[in-house]
This record gives structure tokens, sequence and C-alpha cells, in this order.
């Protein structure tokens, strides 16, 4: 939250309003960019968020793996789109035999529990 409000704060430093208009969508996408970046990062090079550390869950290839760069922006791209739906991409571990969102079943990744240190 404090980085989405550090880029907010420049942004409306730097553009002016943002409530309305072109301004608006501007900042909605700066800000999925920048979040993007910083999940796809974690995911490459830790498998981990700061919060997936808290919880000692790690996103991992099928394999055991950490994501490529490519399957991580895909993750987040899909995610988005399964949360536009009405969460109906989180709502598919629901259903799922393994219990893996829409987004980890159609890139073939996984969330597994880690043992604290």
């Amino acid at each position: 939250m404090a980085v989405f409000s550090i880029v907010t704060f420049l942004f409306i430093l730097i553009f002016g309003n943002a409530t309305e208009g072109f301004n608006h969508f501007a900042l909605q996408v700066t800000l999925w960019l920048v979040g993007g970046m910083y999940f796809v990062f974690s995911w490459i090079k830790t498998g981990q968020t700061l919060a997936m550390k808290t919880w000692c869950i790690k996103l991992e290839s099928m394999n055991g793996e950490l994501l490529s760069l490519n399957r991580a922006i895909l993750r987040y791209v899909l995610a988005t789109a399964g949360v536009m739906f009405f969460g109906a991409g989180f709502l598919w571990a629901l259903f799922d035999r393994e219990g893996l969102y829409l987004h980890d079943r159609l890139i073939g990744s996984r969330l597994r529990l880690i043992a604290k240190h």
C-alpha cells in the first residue's frame, strides 16, 4: 500500500487531478503496472511476496522451480482477468481437483505451504 500511495502522490503531483477523465484511467493503469512489477519481480526472484513470506506460501511451477518472467507476467494478467470476472478465476479453486486457481491451472503453477524457519 505504501508503494501505491507514493506512486499516486507522484502521479497527482506531476499530472494533477486524477478523479476523472483520462488522468483517472492513466492512474489506474499505472497502479496496475506498478503492482504487476512488484508481483512479477517477487515471483521470479524468490517465489514469494512479502505477504506470502508471512503466510509461508511459495509460488512455483509444477516441478518445483521458480516461474520464468513470461509465466509470471501471464499469471498476473490471468489473475487480473479472473478478478474482473467476479472472482471466477479464484472461485475455480473450489472445484479444481487439486485446489488450484484457474490462472495457476492454465500456466502450470501452484502455491505451496513451506515450513517456517
